[in-house]
């Protein structure tokens, strides 16, 4: 069994920190990758961990998961509500998914409320902030052990 869970990010998310900290707080990209790969050290696994602002390239990275990972924990941000390009491709990785966003969705517009990804997710992680991806690491760890 493959010990690499891909942790995958899309557009904009490039910015947190500095993009509407009052919705996203104030940790980095960085400091969330860090957190990443400390946490599933400690598990016995490792992060291949991505951000891209371009749909296609998400879609690569899942099909490369298909073969390189355990598990993938991904935050499509607005392709959430959009992309059913990304919805295929994640129904072709047979591994546990789980679809995390930083903010309660649900408590934000209605525009934000519909995510395709959800149909196809193992798992949910949203509103935890920053701290949702450990929580997300975590989960996925015990997961891809018990699989």
């Amino acid at each position: 069994m493959s010990k690499t869970i891909f942790v995958l990010n899309g557009p904009n998310l490039n910015l947190l920190g500095e993009r509407e900290p009052h919705i996203y707080g104030s940790t980095t990209l960085a400091d969330i990758r860090r957190n990443c790969e400390a946490k599933a050290e400690t598990l016995g696994f490792k992060i291949d961990f991505r951000q891209t602002n371009f749909e296609g390239e998400l879609v690569e990275s899942i099909h490369q998961a298909r073969k390189e990972a355990c598990g993938i924990i991904i935050n499509p941000a607005a392709y959430t509500f959009t992309s059913i390009a990304l919805l295929d491709a994640l129904k072709t990785f047979d591994g546990p998914k789980i679809e995390l966003h930083i903010s309660n969705v649900h408590a934000r517009e209605s525009i934000y409320h519909n995510s395709l990804i959800s149909r196809i997710a193992t798992a949910i992680m949203i509103g935890f902030g920053a701290r949702g991806y450990e929580l997300a690491i975590e989960a996925m760890a015990d997961m891809a052990k018990a699989s």
